[in-house]
């Protein structure tokens, strides 16, 4: 290795540099936990996923030692060895794997051998909390869309909306004003000004005792009817009564359910339980989808959103949520990246889709637009379809229908010419 004074200042020297290039730099790499910058050259080196497993060594030409003085196996090394790992089946047709598995295939207790630190803390997922926060702030200014391509782009938000009510003085009156909403989102006028034919909402989301009216007014449309579950918003009801609230709305005609995960287990690192609540809940849905909600608000950390997505991806959700809306936070562009990165991570390993759905606070056309940006250039235009991604929203299309108008007669309307329900 090189004296401890030489690399100090080569340290120093290169330092301004490297902060510099990496500030400049927003093409990431796939792992949400290093964002090491690919494509760039500095110094010789080339960013990408050889600097993931050597680090900044590699690129200030430092020799690293194999084990570490304490004589412990190195820990980065482990953990660039784990994350190329990809499921393979063992000899009884079970799928093993230390980073990921599908209910399918294994459960994590059966999964190959891993670093004990590794188990303990949640598959070793950490998140660059400076560096979600850089990129996120690079999103709203720098990626906007004007005049008939921010129409387009308005009209492919409606379609991802998932149209809600959850209020404690929900009726059925109510209920079926919004259905009516969500299959004529836009009024016929604007829509013929534009060219569209038809336009649709993604789903309409009620609670349990409202699926009958929902289905009943939806009747004919492809428009399928999600309701929330589990003890929504708290999930703190006893498990046996969640579960069979999801069997209950499913045999009601709910397609989807929208579950609430239990904070207490993220919180307290108890992963095991956290699979084993989000299975249990997988199996409960039968063909119904089913979305996972973190309640990010509550989870205290980044890293804890990273690690209850995965969690909850492996046992099976068709789906991760941010939040009920009923927290003090909500969905939120840091939040949001760190879930779609995981699950861009989670399909490049095992081929499985899985969506995603900001909840709360979204309620400005320009959010959903940034939001769109955001999902186009981290998961593609697979994930701008309806089965992969929705807003969950309840006034979003009302500012969505005002700024539709504006382009097609050139003023703004009032916004009780655009009533919801």
């Amino acid at each position: 290795m090189l004296p401890a004074r030489k690399i100090l200042v080569s340290l120093t020297r290169n330092m301004r540099t490297i902060l510099n290039f990496v500030n400049e730099n927003e093409n990431y790499s796939h792992n949400i936990f290093d964002f090491c910058p690919l494509g760039k050259k500095w110094n010789g080196k080339t960013f990408g996923k050889p600097c993931i497993k050597a680090g900044w060594h590699a690129i200030l030409g430092v020799k690293r030692s194999r084990t570490p003085t304490n004589g412990q196996p190195n820990r980065r090394r482990r953990h660039a060895a784990a994350e190329h790992l990809r499921c393979q089946p063992d000899q009884q047709g079970h799928t093993a794997c230390r980073a990921i598995c599908r209910p399918s295939g294994c459960d994590p207790q059966r999964s190959a051998p891993q670093p004990r630190h590794r188990a303990r803390s949640g598959l070793g997922l950490e998140a660059n909390t400076s560096a979600i926060e850089r990129r996120c702030a690079s999103l709203p200014g720098r990626r906007s869309v004007k005049k008939e391509y921010q129409a387009a782009w308005l009209l492919k938000a409606i379609s991802l909306i998932d149209l809600t009510t959850l209020s404690g003085d929900d009726t059925e009156a109510r209920v079926r004003r919004l259905c009516a909403k969500a299959r004529q989102p836009v009024r016929a006028d604007i829509l013929s000004a534009l060219g569209m034919d038809s336009l649709t909402t993604g789903a309409v989301c009620v609670y349990h005792d409202m699926i009958p009216a929902a289905v009943q007014a939806l009747h004919g449309t492809q428009i399928p009817v999600a309701a929330v579950s589990t003890g929504f918003p708290a999930g703190l009801s006893p498990f046996h009564l969640r579960v069979e609230e999801i069997r209950e709305s499913v045999r009601a005609g709910a397609k989807e359910i929208d579950i609430v995960i239990s904070r207490r287990h993220v919180l307290s690192g108890k992963w095991q339980a956290l699979y084993d609540e989000m299975k249990a809940f997988r199996e409960a849905c039968g063909d119904a989808h089913v979305k996972a909600i973190l309640a990010t608000g509550e989870l205290g950390t980044l890293r804890n959103v990273a690690r209850a997505s995965m969690i909850c991806m492996m046992a099976g959700a068709d789906f991760i949520k941010t939040s009920t809306g009923k927290e003090g936070v909500n969905a939120t562009l840091p939040v949001s990246l760190v879930m779609i990165r995981a699950i861009r991570d989670y399909y490049e390993r095992t081929g499985f889709h899985v969506g995603y759905k900001p909840a709360g606070g979204i309620s400005k056309a320009k959010d959903a637009l940034v939001y769109l940006s955001l999902m186009k250039e981290e998961l593609g235009n697979r994930w701008l379809q309806p089965d992969l991604f929705r807003f969950g929203a309840s006034s979003l299309l009302s500012d969505i229908e005002r700024q539709l108008e504006h382009h097609v007669t050139g003023a703004y309307s009032a916004g009780y010419r655009h009533p919801m329900a």
